[in-house]
């Protein structure tokens, strides 16, 4: 690796290092790195526990765990400067002990990781886009588990396994060589995908996002559509008495409804989970600028509208992401519980009539302005 002087027009060479001239350790420096950024292993990846020991019958324990951008498990075992001649026969018993882990299970795992720091559900929702968390299918049956290796060299016994599996067997490995270099104090750690080649590796991750989306209708799915669908049904006619609009929105299978407040990219949304309710307004004009402009002039007027609400109300600027969101939340009872559809409904049609008539007068004045 070098560094380059462009002023002196010079390709200065960094020092390489092994890990154990630099006295790091395995547990408590490279595993530290990539639960802190996993970008080091070229992919975005959700971290959910670090040693996890939960196999029964067995003390041992595998480095990292992780979920990807599909919903499967990434099983995730390092070493330092050898790989070691068994690195491939440990993450493949760790692949099978996590194979049968549900998805209230992984949500477990991660909630113990996060403490009382954040809450499980809401993390694994955001780092699927804002899924809704019950629509995210989570190490499904039909896809097979991960496993990244990660180590400064790499045995032939362990390159020859994995290239055995992953081209005969269809097993999902990966193995990213990390090398340090120091520049005086300054430490850099260079990670290189040897195992599938990058261009080879980047073409099999599409592919396995093509058939997660084309299998993505399962069963269990198909059956949430059609709840939902049943409860829009049963809520439509309540929601237009009490608030005066969607008179021309029909029930569908999402878990929200879209409200117009007149004005493009600004509605009123009632939302069903499966186990609460949200009555917001949602500021989504396509202009991530435009949506903080609206959202700020609301802002500013927080305590009048505090005021005039009959419940709290929970602003949300929603960092990372372009829209905006003022709502209420209700955590009594869920799409699933069926006999209190009628009290569920009653709360989305007073708090969206209480929404819309202290927002609609302020929107219409911002969008003048």
């Amino acid at each position: 690796m070098f560094l380059i002087d462009t002023q002196n027009k010079k390709a200065v060479s960094l020092e390489k290092k092994s890990f154990s001239e630099l006295k790091l350790s395995e547990r408590y420096d490279l595993q530290e790195w990539i639960a802190d950024n996993p970008l080091i292993l070229g992919e975005n990846l959700l971290i959910i526990q670090k040693e996890f020991d939960g196999f029964p019958d067995t003390n041992e324990r595998l480095d990292l765990l992780a979920l990807d951008e599909s919903g499967k498990l990434v099983i995730i075992e390092n070493k330092l400067d050898d790989s070691g001649k068994d690195v491939v026969w440990q993450a493949l018993k760790y692949v099978s002990y996590c194979a049968t882990l549900t998805k209230s299970e992984i949500c477990e795992v991660y909630q113990k990781y996060l403490g009382t720091s954040a809450v499980a559900q809401d993390k694994i929702s955001e780092f699927y886009d804002g899924q809704d968390y019950e629509s995210i299918r989570l190490n499904p049956v039909e896809g097979d588990q991960r496993i990244i290796l990660v180590a400064a060299n790499f045995r032939k016994e362990v390159t020859s396994t994995v290239l055995w599996l992953r081209n005969y067997h269809g097993v999902d490995i990966t193995c990213i060589k990390v090398t340090p270099y120091k520049d005086d104090e300054k430490l850099y750690l260079d990670p290189e995908q040897i195992i599938p080649m990058q261009d080879i590796g980047d073409y099999q991750i599409r592919l396995t996002a093509k058939k997660q989306e084309e299998t993505i209708s399962s069963k269990e799915e198909a059956t949430r559509y059609k709840t939902r669908y049943r409860f829009w049904e049963t809520a439509l006619p309540v929601l237009r008495s009490k608030t005066g609009i969607y008179n021309n929105v029909s029930p569908g299978k999402d878990n929200w409804l879209t409200g117009a407040s007149g004005h493009s990219g600004v509605v009123f949304n009632p939302v069903i989970r499966m186990d609460g309710a949200r009555a917001e307004l949602y500021i989504d004009t396509g202009d991530d600028i435009r949506n903080m402009s609206i959202y700020d002039a609301l802002k500013s007027q927080e305590s009048e509208i505090a005021a005039a609400f009959p419940g709290e109300l929970i602003w949300q600027d929603l960092p990372g992401k372009r829209a905006c969101r003022i709502c209420a939340q209700y955590h009594d009872y869920g799409l699933n519980h069926e006999e209190h559809w009628s009290e569920i409904i009653d709360w989305l049609a007073d708090n969206l009539a209480a929404l819309i008539k202290i927002f609609k007068p302020l929107l219409d004045g911002i969008m003048k302005g």
